[in-house]
């Protein structure tokens, strides 16, 4: 609770100038004044920083009383005076403060306390450094020098590790938020506690959960017992279903955030996907806040429920979000998510069909045809292509890579949807029934008339133009009938 719920004055200027402004407007006669602080010192009155109630004495209300009775401004005449050293430092020795230096960067992780501690154990190990100074001026120095306290780092920290922890201490992190409703989503995974199923088994699930970024509406929670792209998919289509197709949306680089079928499922839909960077959490704080919540509320409730099974877990969040934290006020905008959602203003669009997001949610591939049995070759596992599409050679298919019980046929140009194709049934097709092919084309071709032109029109065409050159045929004939051998030559020759 802040001041003003508590009606707490803001200053000690402002709670002296309450208890005797009203002898400032109403000046006491003659001998009265007395026993005006006298009343006033009677009462009870709230501290101004605390929690508590306190009294004063009559001297010090009369202290108060003429100082601001001549004064210009006596809220600037009652104020506290700062103090005379205010703004001065207590020096502190070169060399302790090149050790303070020295041993913040060793351990940035370390407390302001432990700083302080070891600092005096240094100085007493080390009497040229110069005298330890107390925990307050330590913290002092330390936070004029922005040498604030850090997460503990990894021993072996990898290359993005390092760049992050470069890049977050040379660049200033600012809060953001949407303008409109449903202009930008967070989404994320977070582990919870372990669960049992009904074999016995025990499972550590992970929540999924769709935030709005200006109204902090949860647009959907789900848990699940792994982490995958197929996980993603299933609450997030959920949460379109419930809430329309949002303009953007955050994540980090989770293996479910960038699997093929999510990037070409959230380009098919024109949802413009922003990731944060490796290894900084912090730019996507909303999201962290609220598993803060979801831990602090909902699971500490389910601390006790034995066995906690994955239907009773979702079911519990299910209640909780809707009944409870998209009700509630929410501290950073002051209402309740769902009021802020429902006020707007919004660009959402109108969610398609659940067919449609299935179908976004799909890798696209080209494949060939196998002319001899019309099938084509998904991971290893070959589905039937329609007959009516045995003339085409390349096919582009999509499929889903956790569900090959169907894929679908589409049009390589404009992405329409031609056929759903399903897995070869050998078994099936043991069985010896076939279909009539039908044919491709539209109009059956005419039977060939008996005296049509044997010869086509581009050999008529190129005898003629041979002909027209006036020129005999460039070769020598060799027919049988012509044809004399060497001694019917001879005797040919030997006639008269």
């Amino acid at each position: 609770m802040d001041k003003k719920s508590k009606g707490l004055p803001f200053s000690w200027a402002q709670l002296r100038f309450s208890i005797i402004g009203a002898l400032l407007a109403r000046p006491p006669g003659k001998g009265q004044l007395r026993k005006e602080l006298q009343i006033l010192a009677g009462r009870h009155y709230r501290h101004p920083t605390e929690d508590k109630w306190i009294t004063l004495g009559v001297s010090t209300l009369e202290r108060w009383y003429y100082k601001a009775l001549n004064a210009e401004d006596p809220i600037k005449a009652l104020d506290r005076k700062p103090r005379s050293d205010a703004g001065q430092t207590k020096a502190m020795s070169p060399p302790l403060l090149a050790a303070l230096q020295s041993q913040y960067q060793r351990y940035p992780d370390w407390s302001y306390k432990l700083h302080s501690d070891n600092l005096a154990a240094l100085a007493e190990q080390q009497p040229e450094l110069g005298d330890a100074l107390s925990y307050s001026t330590v913290i002092r120095r330390m936070k004029a020098r922005g040498w604030y306290k850090k997460k503990s780092k990894r021993r072996h920290p990898s290359p993005g590790q390092k760049l992050a922890a470069q890049r977050l201490e040379q660049r200033e992190v600012r809060s953001f938020e949407s303008e409109y409703v449903n202009a930008l989503w967070h989404l994320d995974f977070h582990q919870g506690r372990r669960i049992v199923d009904v074999n016995g088994q025990w499972h550590t699930p992970v929540a999924l959960c769709v935030l709005d970024d200006r109204s902090r509406l949860c647009c959907h929670i789900q848990w699940y017992l792994n982490e995958t792209a197929e996980a993603l998919y299933h609450g997030l289509m959920q949460a379109f279903c419930k809430r329309g197709l949002p303009r953007s949306l955050m994540t980090d680089n989770g293996a479910a955030m960038i699997a093929q079928e999510t990037q070409n499922a959230l380009g098919r839909l024109a949802i413009t996907h922003d990731t944060t960077l490796p290894y900084s959490p912090y730019q996507n704080g909303k999201q962290e806040a609220f598993w803060a919540q979801l831990e602090g509320r909902l699971i500490k409730m389910l601390s006790r429920v034995q066995p906690l099974t994955l239907q009773f877990l979702n079911q519990a969040s299910q209640a909780w979000i809707e009944m409870e934290y998209n009700r509630c006020r929410h501290e950073e905008i002051n209402q309740a998510p769902i009021e802020r959602f429902i006020k707007g203003p919004d660009v959402s669009r109108r969610a398609p069909d659940t067919e449609m997001i299935q179908r976004a949610f799909t890798v696209a591939q080209n494949r060939s045809q196998r002319q001899s049995d019309g099938t084509i070759r998904i991971n290893n596992i070959r589905f039937e292509i329609p007959s009516r599409f045995r003339h085409l050679r390349k096919l582009q298919v999509r499929y889903r890579s956790w569900d090959l019980s169907l894929a679908y046929l589409v049009d390589q140009r404009t992405a329409n949807l031609l056929a759903r194709i399903y897995p070869q049934d050998k078994i099936k097709n043991s069985q010896g029934y076939r279909r009539t092919l039908q044919p491709i084309a539209e109009e059956p071709l005419t039977a060939i008339k008996d005296d049509a032109d044997p010869i086509p029109p581009l050999l008529r065409k190129l005898i003629a133009d041979y002909a027209a050159t006036g020129l005999p045929p460039a070769y020598i004939p060799k027919e049988e009938s012509m044809l004399l051998t060497a001694n019917e030559f001879q005797e040919n020759k030997d006639e008269p």
